[in-house]
């Protein structure tokens, strides 16, 4: 007889790397114990240091009185949370979007989970970058799709449209796009993305078949510089948006983001009916009542921009300064330096003996990087910057002992 209890899907799922890596890194490597030791420093997740913004909280209290008795009833899509968000997407996609070209969805899992079922059948191709955000396999292989990783161009993380080019099939469906990009924090430009659409017309063409963009776009208001974001459905009409509001307001705890599809596409509305069966044969896959109706306030919040730019450049600069390399990111809420080291999970396991908390690059399938989060506070981050220095003599002194014979001789 047949012992096994867990399905093969979740064997798959718990079996590929990212996912694995990830699990070890929350549950078996002490690092929510570790996360909580006085002094440690934590610069691992973009969870929140330092209370929520009142008005965040004032927003969710106001939405929890009810006006009526259906204010808990079950909820799908709510007009005005639609409404809210199409007015401030069109502000930042400049596209003639309406409330009824979005559902809102349980953060940005939910829109992309809901938007690869919605597009793509058992067996389809699912492409993207590397590194990529150490969830997209798991949720492509839960939705019994086949990942296609190809890797970024460093140091500049810029996508490699040829690389994409050579990987694509009539099995592909959907190309991922993150911009701006976890890790990296890069934002693709307007000739990089209207290179990518030329592509996908051409294969899409060939094959027969059309290929959508999924675009990954959760922080596409955390901008840095000036600098001009530009979503790839500006160029390439069969793009999906999937947002989140938890990178904004610093709140990821508290699900809510949406699915949007752009006004005019080819079968827009058979799109949006396929997001919303998924959405409920998925588990009722809607944000709650009480966040759909803070949507409209929600709107007008934002963490502190000034601020975050402020970390980022003071420790972009202190990095450098210490002989990192390092881009300044032009966008997201990371930073992503080569380790000094090409072992980079030696050289954050020396960052952790000293204290200081960050992610290796093999989490993100790219070995040699290490991501550090600025959502720490910035007196967290000058007392790291010793520590960063000090793992610096650490491993030159890992290495200098490494080339010592047993009697102490250099080799």
């Amino acid at each position: 007889m047949d012992e096994q209890v867990a399905s093969r899907r979740s064997a798959l799922i718990g079996g590929a790397g990212p996912f694995r890596m990830l699990v070890d890194f929350l549950s078996r490597s002490g690092y929510d114990t570790r996360r909580r030791e006085p002094g440690v420093l934590d610069f691992t997740f973009g969870d929140p240091h330092e209370m929520q913004m009142p008005a965040y909280v004032d927003a969710l209290r106001e939405a929890a009185v009810p006006r009526d008795e259906l204010w808990f009833a079950y909820k799908q899509s709510e007009q005005p949370a639609q409404d809210a968000a199409a007015a401030s997407l069109r502000r930042v996609v400049p596209l003639p979007w309406t409330g009824d070209d979005l559902r809102m969805t349980t953060g940005g899992f939910g829109a992309i989970t809901v938007t690869m079922k919605a597009l793509a059948d058992p067996g389809d191709e699912v492409v993207y970058a590397l590194p990529p955000w150490f969830l997209y396999e798991a949720l492509a292989l839960e939705a019994g799709l086949v990942p296609v990783k190809v890797a970024a161009i460093a140091p500049s993380f810029d996508l490699d449209l040829d690389a994409i080019a050579a990987v694509l099939t009539p099995r592909t469906r959907i190309v991922v796009v993150n911009t701006p990009n976890n890790p990296s924090g890069r934002i693709y430009p307007p000739e990089m993305l209207t290179a990518l659409a030329h592509l996908l017309e051409e294969a899409s063409a060939r094959f027969g078949r059309r290929i959508w963009i999924v675009s990954d776009e959760p922080y596409n208001r955390i901008v840095f510089d000036g600098i001009t974001f530009h979503s790839p459905a500006q160029f390439y009409p069969c793009t999906v948006i999937c947002y989140s509001y938890g990178k904004t307001l610093l709140a990821p705890g508290q699900r809510v983001g949406y699915v949007a599809v752009p006004p005019g596409v080819p079968g827009h509305d058979e799109l949006l009916d396929a997001v919303d069966t998924m959405q409920i044969a998925g588990g009722w896959l809607f944000p709650n009542a009480v966040m759909q109706y803070a949507v409209p306030d929600l709107e007008a919040l934002s963490l502190d921009i000034a601020g975050l730019t402020a970390k980022r450049d003071r420790l972009v600069g202190a990095l450098r300064a210490l002989g990192y390399e390092v881009s300044s990111p032009e966008g997201t809420f990371y930073l992503w330096p080569r380790s000094p080291i090409p072992d980079d999970e030696a050289f954050v396991a020396a960052l952790s003996r000293r204290g200081v908390l960050v992610m290796p690059g093999t989490l993100f399938e790219t070995p040699g990087w290490f991501r550090i989060c600025l959502t720490a506070t910035a007196e967290s981050i000058e007392a790291a910057i010793p520590h960063f220095a000090g793992a610096l003599d650490d491993v030159a002194a890992a290495d200098g002992q490494a080339e010592m014979s047993p009697l102490g001789t250099s080799l």
